[in-house]
């Protein structure tokens, strides 16, 4: 028989053979009765027909009669306009809540074909993921709480918990004097977060970031190292002893695990990226404003280039001195 002889049930039944590899269920159904003309073994199994088949039963048979309803209006529509029409439906079966989409199209002037696809195990497990979400959210706010209520007075940061640009400032020099007597390096990393990913009111998503990237920080710095927020949305570590290409492997540490972090407002994640530059003395420079110059020149470079990527410090080479020809 050639296709264009073949009967809605016949096609159906060729298309529900490619289909129920992917778990898709088929059916067509008969306006003018209201009744299943052809149905694959999935929707049998669908309304408990196992020993039997949808075949030649109507909805209001098989469901409730707000579902019916639900289903009629959406083949009503797939008739009149001719195409495609997809729809979402839940159905109580089994004494179980279960959800489907549905993706109706005319076969003829009386006959509709429909193809049911189960999403309610991706429905749950989106709703699982949107609870934990905001389970995280809420035991976010309750740990910055009380961190704020510890530090309320300590001459730190309120949102990041970190020392401030006072605090920076002199333990640079320090940083630096001890180096130059002991002729040994530092680094000198600043910091930038990059725009965050999610719809979130720009002042709350800030805060947010800000909270998440103090609590990184303190988590991956060492009692001899200093933290600091520096500006509003710029932060600098100094690494005692530490050498360019040790500052450079342990930041890419911190900006993967900081990309691997959940930070959520009313469920979006807002995704905590970083722009780092790293700078050491005395190899990039040996003064301090100089290595603030190179540090910021090497955070520009990397918001510059898109953001969420460690940048070094370029090291300039001195002719003629030291013996270097």
């Amino acid at each position: 028989m050639s296709a264009s002889g073949l009967g809605a049930g016949e096609a159906a039944a060729a298309l529900a053979s490619l289909l129920e590899p992917s778990g898709a269920n088929l059916a067509v159904k008969a306006l003018s009765t209201g009744r299943y003309v052809y149905a694959s073994a999935g929707m049998d199994r669908l309304f408990e027909r196992t020993e039997s088949t949808v075949v030649g039963y109507g909805d209001s048979e098989l469901m409730r009669s707000e579902e019916v309803a639900a289903m009629r209006r959406a083949e009503q529509a797939a008739m009149a306009q001719r195409s495609l029409v997809c729809s979402e439906h839940r159905l109580d079966l089994a004494g179980r809540r279960r959800e489907f989409l549905v993706a109706r199209m005319a076969l003829g002037s009386d006959h509709v074909m429909a193809l049911w696809l189960d999403k309610t195990e991706e429905r749950h497990r989106e709703s699982h993921l949107q609870r934990a979400l905001q389970q995280l959210e809420q035991q976010q706010k309750a740990m910055e709480s009380l961190r704020r209520e510890l530090q309320s007075g300590s001459g730190r940061d309120a949102t990041s918990g970190l020392y401030m640009r006072a605090q920076f400032d002199d333990q640079l020099l320090r940083e630096i004097d001890l180096s130059t007597r002991e002729h040994r390096e530092f680094a000198l990393v600043l910091i930038a977060l990059d725009p965050p990913a999610g719809p979130a009111p720009a002042e709350q998503a800030g805060e947010r970031l800000l909270e998440a990237l103090g609590r990184m920080l303190r988590a991956n710095t060492r009692a001899m190292d200093s933290a600091c927020r520096i500006g509003p949305q710029l932060f600098a570590v100094l690494l005692s002893g530490v050498g360019l290409a040790t500052a450079h492997s342990r930041m890419e540490q911190l900006r993967r695990q900081c990309s691997a972090q959940i930070v959520v407002i009313d469920g979006v994640d807002l995704g905590l990226s970083l722009s780092i530059g790293v700078a050491s003395f005395p190899h990039t420079a040996s003064r301090q404003d100089e290595l603030l110059q190179a540090s910021e020149a090497a955070v520009q470079e990397a918001q510059r280039r898109g953001g969420n990527q460690v940048v070094l410090a370029s090291i300039p080479f001195a002719f003629g001195e030291a013996g270097v020809p």
